[in-house]
């Protein structure tokens, strides 16, 4: 499961589907080539002339030297060591250092991989074969202008970062811990989750992956539900929102074994007043942090300055009276705890409990899918399927106790402001 380099079993599952890897904004026509890392692999990405997007091995396949250093120009990609130029599809289109009669440049081609760039998205398909549709999630197919884009290096693999994503009690806790159901307004949902610190479960597989329904006594007699999902082979929709408003999506995406990239996307108008409001009533709530300046490093972009490093400047005083954590940042929170377990956590130390069904039911999955996988090709259901991707949205909502939960589920959807259907639902 953790490891997806080259040739491993889920490194190879992985290949098959587009990741989110970049920002269209850090590519520039003739601009500086960027150097990124992804399942493993050292790359870099440019957008040439015309505005095509290349990504390759960041070795030119001539001596090996990195075109990091190379120039953006006309056309293609050219390694500064002796000149040779390669187009963004990785053919070799110039060898200046030798005479025409000894030019071989047909028979030379850069390790490549495919592009695809949707609304200030680049995603990159690293498989030979014929590359399927971008997945239809409902976030993404939004205009850029209408979404909230932030990027996050976690310094862990990157399942024990998604896995914090699938995990609902824990915000009755580290987020929560130090407030009552007193503490909320009378609409806010969330009081439930402290009135109530233990939820029960409800988990089905879907053909995008895996979905549950955490539930607990809600207000006269109804049940609060919170809904999240799985999606392979690396996206999460978390339930942080009522579900007519929780237009969201995050990506787990795999930059080596033991650095992960955060994408989240939140549909604007994020709610940036709550969030403000929500900071003055609970200690640690802030969404504000502080990154360094990005670099040119493997790993360096969207480093967070509280790190582990500076234990994540946890307040110890604020700890004891005002935030059950006494670390402030509802997202630094988790990365702190998930960062805390080892770049790759020791799964062996580990004693799951029922409220960890979720985790537990995915690992399940993904095992199964890389399994199936390498043995005849077998792929996940939503694969070269996109529109699957389209038939869910995470969140949190009230219905009568003794409706049942997909029913309930089925007409919050239907009733939102933004279409979304009903997920597809394994037999």
């Amino acid at each position: 499961m953790t490891d997806t380099d080259a040739g491993s079993p889920m490194g190879e599952l992985m290949r098959q589907y587009w990741l989110p890897a970049l920002k269209s904004s850090q590519l520039i026509a003739d601009g500086d080539p960027v150097r990124f890392m992804l399942l493993g692999e050292k790359l870099i990405a440019f957008r040439d002339t015309s505005g095509r997007i290349g990504v390759m091995d960041h070795r030119c396949p001539h001596r090996c030297a990195s075109f990091f250093f190379g120039r953006n120009e006309g056309g293609g990609i050219v390694c500064v060591y002796h000149g040779w130029k390669f187009d963004v599809d990785g053919n070799c289109i110039d060898m200046p250092n030798l005479p025409p009669s000894q030019d071989f440049k047909h028979k030379v081609k850069a390790k490549a991989y495919r592009a695809a760039e949707r609304n200030g998205l680049v995603y990159i398909y690293m498989r030979a074969s014929e590359a399927p549709a971008l997945p239809e999630i409902e976030t993404a197919l939004l205009p850029e202008d209408d979404v909230e884009y932030v990027f996050v290096l976690r310094e862990c693999n990157w399942l024990q970062a998604m896995e914090g994503e699938l995990d609902t009690s824990h915000v009755g806790f580290l987020h929560f811990g130090a407030a009552g159901q007193k503490d909320f307004k009378s609409d806010e949902l969330e009081q439930y989750v402290v009135a109530e610190r233990a939820p029960e479960y409800i988990v089905k597989d879907t053909d995008f992956g895996v979905m549950y329904g955490a539930y607990r006594p809600g207000s006269d007699g109804n049940t609060y539900w919170r809904i999240g999902h799985f999606m392979f082979p690396c996206w999460a929709m978390p339930p942080i929102e009522r579900i007519e408003l929780n237009v969201r999506v995050r990506a787990y995406v795999p930059l080596d074994n033991t650095h992960s990239l955060v994408v989240m996307m939140v549909k604007k108008p994020a709610p940036a007043n709550l969030r403000a409001e929500r900071a003055q009533r609970f200690a640690g709530a802030t969404q504000n942090y502080n990154e360094f300046a990005n670099s040119t490093d493997w790993h360096g972009r969207y480093r967070r300055v509280d790190n582990a490093t500076n234990d994540y400047n946890i307040d110890r005083e604020v700890q004891r009276d005002q935030s059950y954590s006494g670390i402030d940042g509802v997202q630094l929170q988790d990365q702190a705890l998930q960062e805390s377990m080892g770049t790759i956590v020791d799964r062996t130390f580990e004693h799951l409990a029922p409220s960890d069904i979720m985790i537990s039911h995915v690992r399940r999955r993904l095992i199964q899918a890389a399994k199936a996988y390498i043995k005849d090709g077998t792929l996940p259901a939503c694969q070269g399927r996109p529109a699957v991707y389209s038939g869910g949205r995470a969140g949190h909502f009230e219905a009568p106790a003794d409706k049942d939960w997909l029913d309930a589920y089925r007409d919050k959807l239907a009733a939102s402001p933004v279409e979304a259907a009903m997920p597809m639902v394994a037999e």
